[in-house]
């Protein structure tokens, strides 16, 4: 049976390459993004290839109203939301009194609290209902402090948490909750957070579509909670409990200066 599965920032990399990979496994994809254009293109994309029922929802998730909006016009549609990807985020790179705190504050708006609506507006139906799945992407950054990205890195601690907790609260339930923490990935996501000349970025990263595959895998069959895709990425996520906090702290400083 179709389920049909919501996907904020579905426009381009990690949220583009799940849409995908939910219409070719058979599922309606809901498709939310700030770009009607794209999505628009999208939708006839995935219809056409992949034979199944898209829906486009224009919305910015920086916007304090805009989650509780998106959440009512999907409820006027009628639409059941079974699984909900929470994948729309961005992040910012400088030092703390340099950086902009609009751009802060938007990033805390569409990392922390529209994911944390979007959870409560669809995963109390999902309880009540006694079924249904939702996947929020946080990052390798959410298992430490990062210094010149301190509110991006604190925004996935914050993700990485709730997911937890969640997926505790709610297994009894039939709901099941995890949290994607994907390292440096090859998406549009450093060119936005300004990263691109960082040694972070300079010293590998992974294909987008792995990170998809791994974590649609490790959802949707191995019911994982916490989900680190990539060898390299689970083994520094490990070694991280071992080590002292500030020479972790460090460390990260020095991966994130720019070459």
């Amino acid at each position: 049976m179709n389920k049909t599965v919501l996907i904020t920032g579905a426009s381009s990399g990690i949220g583009l390459n799940f849409s995908h990979k939910f219409a070719q496994s058979g599922h309606d994809v809901i498709l939310v993004a700030r770009s009607e254009g794209k999505l628009r293109t999208l939708s006839e994309e995935i219809e056409t290839k992949y034979a199944v029922k898209t829906y486009v929802f224009t919305a910015d998730l920086s916007k304090p109203e805009a989650s509780k909006e998106l959440y009512e016009s999907i409820k006027e549609k009628g639409i059941q939301v079974d699984i909900l990807i929470n994948n729309a985020g961005f992040g910012l790179f400088g030092e703390f009194e340099e950086t902009e705190l609009s751009k802060e504050l938007d990033m805390i708006q569409v990392n922390i609290t529209a994911l944390t609506e979007l959870c409560k507006y669809f995963g109390k139906e999902m309880v009540n209902r006694k079924e249904g799945r939702i996947l929020n992407i946080a990052s390798t950054a959410a298992f430490q402090p990062g210094p010149l990205m301190a509110v991006y890195y604190a925004t996935k601690a914050y993700v990485l948490s709730l997911s937890e907790a969640l997926a505790n609260e709610w297994a009894p339930h039939g709901v099941r909750v995890a949290a994607l923490c994907p390292g440096a990935t090859e998406t549009g996501f450093s060119d936005a957070a300004e990263l691109q000349s960082s040694k972070l970025f300079q010293s590998g990263v992974m294909n987008v579509e792995d990170v998809v595959e791994e974590g649609y895998k490790q959802m949707m069959t191995n019911n994982k909670t916490v989900i680190v895709p990539g060898v390299k990425n689970r083994m520094l996520t490990k070694s991280i409990r071992f080590l002292p906090r500030k020479m972790v702290t460090n460390i990260v400083r020095k991966v994130q200066e720019r070459v």
